[in-house]
């Protein structure tokens, strides 16, 4: 956890007075997306052992984002929020920092145990509904039209998708020869003090006037309404253990980065979307351990 916080404070030391160059964020992030996070994926994914209760990671990411949208939808037009509003809302608390975040503070609590399931909840749960959902809510919301073909495209092309199939096939072949394991352990290491660099760097909070009320109902729902509804669902469904854990903790993680990104592409109301995602980040560094605290370790 000490790494997580020193990586995430010296992102934003940097970017406040170390003056980087203007391109060190894409470049950090493209290695972190195209290199560690696929090698990790190699490197994990062989050894998960798949179970009956893998379902769960993957229908909380799914529970967070469609409870979003209704959320969001059907309370915006009734507190006067605009369309990108509801919009951007849906996307920041629907889609959690699962990887960038989620991976780092998975092994620091749980160790490599409950990262391999913060992988399963990630690539089949958040990264497919950024892909599609995300940008659904967002096309929707903007008046624009999103093509199917695109979002498959998106999703099949993605470098750490791929690494998924191949991980799922190798494991199924017995796994990776002890020489590559020893090429994607160490690359995926790289994932953890990059990522949470990354995010220091972008941090950003600016509340403009009447945006408190949008603040506290999106993280209410992101850091807290969601996780609780994930928990309600393992308990009814017989699921505990780390599985349960790691769901919820997936569940309660930070808004997305990227998808802050898309509401600003999009014109979603960014300002609110950086605000939310700026404050959840923050939020989660507390909520998150303490959340592991209330929950089953094993």
């Amino acid at each position: 956890m000490l790494l997580l916080f020193a990586c995430l404070v010296l992102g934003m030391v940097v970017a406040r007075w170390a003056k980087p160059p203007a391109g060190a964020v894409p470049g950090i992030n493209w290695w972190v997306i195209n290199v560690a996070l696929p090698a990790l994926v190699l490197d994990l994914i062989p050894r998960v052992k798949f179970d009956a209760q893998l379902w769960l990671p993957v229908a909380a990411m799914f529970i967070v984002f469609g409870g979003a949208w209704l959320l969001f939808g059907l309370l915006g037009p009734r507190l006067g929020w605009s369309r990108g509003r509801i919009g951007a809302l849906t996307l920041v608390c629907g889609l959690g920092n699962t990887s960038f975040m989620g991976y780092p503070m998975i092994q620091a609590l749980h160790g490599q145990a409950g990262l391999s399931l913060a992988v399963v909840a990630d690539q089949l749960g958040t990264f497919p509904l950024l892909a599609s959902g995300g940008v659904m809510v967002a096309s929707i919301y903007a008046g624009r039209s999103a093509s199917a073909g695109v979002i498959v495209r998106r999703i099949l092309t993605f470098p750490a998708f791929v690494a998924l199939i191949a991980g799922i096939v190798a494991g199924v072949l017995g796994g990776w020869p002890t020489a590559l394991h020893d090429v994607f352990a160490p690359l995926g290491a790289t994932l953890t003090p990059l990522a949470l660099f990354s995010v220091g760097m972008q941090f950003r909070f600016q509340l403009g006037r009447g945006q408190a009320d949008a603040l506290a109902l999106g993280l209410g729902w992101k850091l807290l309404l969601a996780p609780l509804l994930c928990w309600l669902l393992a308990r009814a469904s017989g699921v505990g253990g780390l599985v349960m854990t790691v769901s919820v903790l997936q569940a309660a993680m930070a808004p997305m980065i990227s998808a802050a990104i898309l509401a600003d592409e999009y014109e979603l109301d960014p300002q609110i979307a950086n605000a939310v995602l700026g404050a959840g980040i923050v939020l989660s560094l507390l909520t998150i351990p303490l959340g592991n605290a209330l929950l089953p370790a094993n």
